[in-house]
């Protein structure tokens, strides 16, 4: 039976912590998991307990047990000082982003950043005066050249949205350390799992939630967890923005979270397998894998990274769009939607070349990111290969 902390009980392996941390039967009825407690108003028997600032429950906004149970899994998991639950992904970078940063500061993001990270950056920081520049993810330690005495945070997400490039965390938190800037990265493709940024140096670490933590496609979520010197000003920011994860979206995280780590070595294997098969059809140009020894970034991943996320990308030869349409539209087990990290298996068309500022992506052909879910291999292979056929098959 869980301790009462919450803690694992010193079983730091990370599917002890998965099973263990964050629930306590004995403190609800015996029942195994944390229930959702829905409220907002907390009572106060006597006015010192209402004076009491410390107490672990005062209002429904942040304080709940349900929450608190998440937290201490993410917590423990990251190997972090805390973590702070939001709405969504994007909900969780926002308010770590805005806990730290102030008017006249700069932000340095990697080029190859989620869509809608860039989009904030460049549409509400600059409102408040934080101005944004984006570098190559392979600039490594050379990010110095870049760096201002204005350079507050360095915004890490590896590997890259849509292209995949892995960056060179270490190189980049020597240069910040150095230099006293804040370096938060977006490790949601590999999850704690299969790569440590905190242990690695980084400052904060933040997580679009909705995808491998709750794994199921139903609920939005996200966590920013810090290390001890910025954990204050994160949970304050997080106070202050009035930023929180309904209890609902916080049971079903902790429900998708028991089986993460099962879930993560089988989304890990399956993409593998797949991205090397497509590397063998005739009509791919590249496929873009960290796990594949062909990717450019493979040594950085293999030695930072004990295993691959769900996602990449494929380059296929040049096609009119009806091409594209005819492969999409008529896939058997393949969705085509936004998000990725659930059972169910993604293929979507996609643009790098249209978002990118500090680099340029022109290689030629039409791409398509892929998140490989929990159908049968053979099943997914035979889907992909008719896709490709009719993709072939169509003509100018």
């Amino acid at each position: 039976m869980s301790k009462k902390s919450g803690k694992s009980g010193g079983l730091g392996k990370p599917e002890t912590i998965l099973t263990h941390t964050g629930r306590n039967p004995a403190e609800h009825f015996g029942f195994v998991n944390t229930p959702v407690f829905r409220g907002s108003t907390v009572l106060f028997e006597t006015i010192d307990d209402l004076d009491d600032h410390d107490a672990p429950y005062r209002y429904g906004r942040n304080d709940n047990p349900t929450n608190r149970s998440v937290e201490a899994i993410i917590t423990e998991l990251e190997g972090a000082a805390g973590t702070v639950l939001a709405s969504s992904g994007l909900a969780a970078i926002t308010t770590a982003i805005l806990s730290v940063v102030a008017s006249g500061d700069e932000v340095l993001v990697t080029d190859t950043v989620y869509e809608p990270t860039r989009n904030f950056c460049h549409n509400m920081l600059s409102r408040f005066g934080v101005s944004t520049r984006f570098y190559d993810p392979r600039i490594g330690a050379r990010i110095e050249e870049l760096c201002t005495d204005k350079t507050k945070l360095i915004f890490v997400e590896s590997p890259g949205s849509l292209t995949f490039e892995v960056q060179d965390l270490p190189a980049i938190v020597a240069v910040a350390k150095k230099r006293g800037i804040i370096v938060m990265v977006d490790n949601s493709w590999a999850t704690p799992l299969f790569h440590r940024p905190l242990e690695l140096g980084a400052d904060i670490v933040v997580h679009a939630g909705t995808k491998m933590f709750v794994g199921h496609s139903d609920a939005m979520f996200g966590t920013a967890s810090a290390n001890a010197e910025l954990l204050p000003q994160l949970k304050r920011g997080h106070r202050l923005q009035g930023v929180g994860a309904s209890p609902d979206d916080a049971y079903l995280a902790a429900r998708g979270l028991r089986t993460l780590a099962i879930r993560m070595k089988e989304h890990s294997a399956r993409s593998t397998e797949l991205a090397a098969w497509l590397e063998q059809q005739p009509l791919v140009e590249a496929v873009y894998h960290p796990a594949l020894p062909s990717h450019p970034d493979h040594e950085i991943w293999k030695r930072d990274f004990t295993g691959a996320g769900s996602l990449f990308s494929v380059l296929l030869k040049t096609k009119p769009r009806h091409a594209v349409a005819a492969m999409v539209n008529h896939f058997e087990l393949f969705g085509m939607g936004y998000s990725w990290g659930g059972y169910e298996s993604l293929c979507l068309p996609i643009h790098p070349e249209r978002i990118r500022t500090a680099t340029h992506w022109d290689f030629e052909g039409c791409m398509f990111r892929i998140h490989v879910g929990l159908e049968d291999m053979d099943d997914l292979k035979t889907d992909m290969a008719a896709a490709l056929g009719r993709y072939q098959a169509a003509t100018a």
